[in-house]
């Protein structure tokens, strides 16, 4: 079997980013190790700018009984995350299987195909491609792909297959992680740190409460099954209390080990989310920042395998996204040196206390924790929005009526957002026309993040962040040759699915179907 693109894993990062490339007229195919979704809950919600990336594609509607809260925390320290425009601490109420469920239904849609219950083996870089060798229940078969971009977790088989370093840090301690029920809890949604360690618990639906121990002086131990007397024991340790009577639908440990790949790309394999970072769960910033890296490479990626954008195009996912990961693997580290450290941490936790009420500070920390103070070298720096995400705004269009953003850039695709009257702006987009849609309107709202700086104009890359904005941003045309190639429909090249107002049709994708060997 050849296609464009094999994307291994089919968590939410991959699951992300196989939607993505269709969006973008790739052939995908999705590889999962498992043969049935896992009903984990894991993650229990995602950071401000997730949400606002899946707003931008019409999947945060898709969510149901979800909370949005601005009162969040850094390292167990309560901080206001609605000091930022938009901005809030993120999403709760949403269970990793929940948005598996809903990122699979969406890739089926768009006419993904995920292929569970099969395993890669081995990998093979061709140079102008990747085969793939893969086992499953039908024996072993191998496939070919232009790339192949690993999204299986931390433990990654094609991080280690490709020879992608790794280095970082070693766990120093085990935490228990499990959602029970049955018993009486009180919460304590941001931890609590005691003398000995943090404890956790924040409710969940139908009863349940999501809790968290770290008890100083355990051991990790990569081999331990946690149960929930494990889990029980040591909460009883640390709080006086008992939950014995209670019972756990899951039960987990993790570790505060931290490591990133030394390059999200080696030739035509890439990789994405914690394949590519480990780090301590802390702030919901997992899940979270692997959905950013896969709408960062997605656009990027079928533009390069659709011969619409130069291959140079790939390396800014590493130049982009690699900050932004070692980024938040120094903010987790901070964090949990505050909250799992036990009293020995109080006088560092009381000065952090003093400057967290600064509101220069909580907005600092807001942007770092939310994901919403990323800003990309887009080559200009002449419009204090260069680089930076673009936050949803109501549009009063030049022909009549409005429209947000963040509809906008529902399809994956480029906005050329103009209030230039003389209609000189748009007419400099034409040749892109394949690629980016143009949308005149009355006047441009000006944000805070703005000043006093009026703007007449930006061009919106699919990820959201602002490519070019004028006056001020230099010239137009190299920001649309630079982020979506030559000028003029690339020969042979079809419209994306999932493009125009109407659904795909999904009736070659009603279900997941199975990898076989035949072909």
């Amino acid at each position: 079997m050849d296609t464009d693109v094999i994307v291994v894993g089919a968590g939410p990062t991959g699951l992300m980013l196989a939607s993505e490339l269709r969006l973008g007229g790739a052939d995908v195919i999705v590889v999962e190790r498992l043969a049935e979704r896992s009903w984990e809950s894991r993650g229990i919600g995602f950071t401000a700018r997730a949400a606002e990336v899946f707003h931008q594609r019409g999947l945060l509607e898709r969510l149901e009984n979800t909370e949005i809260t601005r009162q969040g925390h850094f390292g167990g320290l309560p901080v206001d995350y609605g000091v930022l425009e938009g901005s809030h601490f993120g999403v709760r109420g949403a269970p990793q299987y929940k948005i598996e469920e809903m990122l699979e239904k969406r890739a089926l849609e768009l006419g993904v195909s995920v292929h569970r219950g099969f395993r890669v083996t081995g990998l093979a870089d061709t140079g102008d491609g990747v085969t793939a060798t893969v086992e499953g229940p039908d024996g072993r078969a191998e496939y070919a792909a232009r790339y192949l971009v690993g999204c299986d977790g931390g433990r990654s088989t094609v991080r280690k297959l490709a020879g992608f370093g790794f280095p970082g840090s070693d766990a120093t301690r085990e935490m228990y992680l499990a959602d029970v029920s049955g018993c009486r809890i009180r919460p304590r949604p941001i931890g609590e740190l005691l003398p000995n360690g943090m404890v956790m618990a924040a409710g969940l639906e139908e009863g349940f409460f999501r809790i968290i121990v770290c008890e100083n002086g355990t051991p990790p131990d990569k081999d331990r099954q946690a149960g929930f007397a494990d889990v029980a024991d040591a909460w009883q340790r640390l709080t006086g209390e008992s939950i014995h009577g209670g019972q756990a639908r899951w039960v987990s440990s993790f570790t505060d080990a931290t490591r990133q790949a030394a390059e999200y790309r080696r030739g035509r394999v890439l990789l994405a989310g914690d394949a590519a970072h480990i780090h301590l769960p802390a702030g919901g910033q997992g899940l979270s920042i692997g959905v950013q890296d896969a709408v960062n490479l997605g656009w990027k990626l079928a533009a390069t395998v659709t011969g619409r954008a130069p291959e140079a195009l790939l390396d800014t996912y590493h130049s982009e996204r690699h900050p932004v990961g070692e980024r938040v693997l120094r903010n987790t580290r901070a964090q949990g040196t505050l909250n799992l450290s036990g009293t020995p941490a109080a006088p560092l936790r009381d000065v952090m206390s003093e400057l967290i009420a600064l509101p220069a500070v909580a907005r600092h920390l807001s942007g770092m924790v939310s994901g919403f103070d990323i800003r990309y070298d887009v080559g200009e720096r002449g419009h204090p929005l260069a680089g930076a995400r673009m936050a949803d705004r109501e549009l009063e269009l030049a022909d009549g009526g409005t429209d947000r953003i963040a509809r906008l850039l529902h399809p994956a695709r480029g906005v050329l957002i103009t209030a230039d009257g003389s209609g000189g702006t748009g007419r400099a987009a034409e040749g892109w026309a394949d690629r980016v849609d143009v949308v005149r309107v009355k006047g441009f709202p000006a944000g805070p993040e703005e000043g006093p700086a009026a703007t007449e104009s930006v061009l919106l890359r699919p990820d959201g962040h602002v490519a070019w904005a004028a006056p001020g941003g230099g010239r137009l045309t190299e920001a649309l040759e630079r982020w979506f190639g030559p000028a003029g429909r690339t020969p042979g090249t079809e419209a994306a699915p999932g493009t125009s107002d109407t659904a795909p049709d999904t009736g070659t994708a009603s279900g997941p179907q199975q990898l076989t060997s035949a072909g």
